[in-house]
């Protein structure tokens, strides 16, 4: 089944330190060798993978931004990634040694260029889910959910009721529709009318008298003597 996916953990700045693989709620699993950071740092790179097709591209993006324990780049990872690594712990002992022997360690002109040149191969549709990231968009932003999700979304909300609204809550969605404005004539006439602004404009009124009108800060414009709000 197609249901791996590939993600990323984003610092603060929002760039990636850390590429990982899984399924369900692996990504908010906090048995990784990193912190999860919060939801709006938590970006889905790919999904509805096989595991295989998982494994390739946890194993790609790690090789094109490269790890911070071997000098390569700027992702916590301990390894590279894909199938033979997949599990793969590191004790504090370990962790401390590899610090060790990286420590102050200057990189190559060679690796830098060959870290150039790999973040110049990044699909586009990973530049963008990144650059998304970069603006601060939540990790489940345009994410496309599966029929087999709809089904047990579906399903889990099937037969449950809906509170009923509050009065405030009535209030809040009706202030936020069309208004409904009664508009009194100089002859007596009367009218009811939504969208105001759009009556003025379809009828030659000028919406900055009818506002002043609406205030008390003008008895007339044309032949209206009043609006009110209903």
């Amino acid at each position: 089944m197609n249901n791996y996916y590939t993600y990323a953990y984003l610092r603060e700045d929002r760039t990636p330190y850390y590429i990982g693989k899984g399924k369900g709620r692996r990504i908010r699993n906090r048995s990784h060798n990193v912190s999860v950071p919060p939801k709006d740092r938590i970006l889905f790179l790919k999904e509805n993978l096989s595991e295989q097709e998982a494994f390739r591209h946890e194993t790609y993006m790690i090789s094109v931004l490269g790890r911070k324990n071997n000098g390569t780049g700027i992702l916590r990872n301990l390894t590279d990634g894909g199938e033979g690594s997949s599990g793969a712990m590191r004790s504090e002992e370990t962790k401390i040694k590899i610090g060790k022997a990286h420590k102050g360690k200057i990189v190559s002109e060679e690796t830098r260029r060959k870290m150039s040149e790999a973040k110049k191969l990044i699909s586009e549709e990973t530049r963008r889910k990144l650059s998304e990231a970069n603006r601060g968009n939540h990790y489940t932003k345009g994410r496309k959910l599966s029929e087999d999700h709809k089904r047990k979304i579906s399903e889990a909300n099937k037969g449950k009721k809906k509170p009923p609204r509050s009065e405030e809550h009535e209030r809040k969605l009706i202030s936020g529709r069309s208004k409904t404005w009664k508009i009194t004539f100089s002859d007596g006439r009367q009218i009811v009318k939504c969208g105001l602004k759009a009556w003025c404009k379809e009828n030659g009124y000028e919406m900055s008298s009818i506002s002043r009108i609406c205030k008390k800060q003008r008895q007339r414009h044309k032949d209206i003597v009043a609006v009110e709000l209903i």
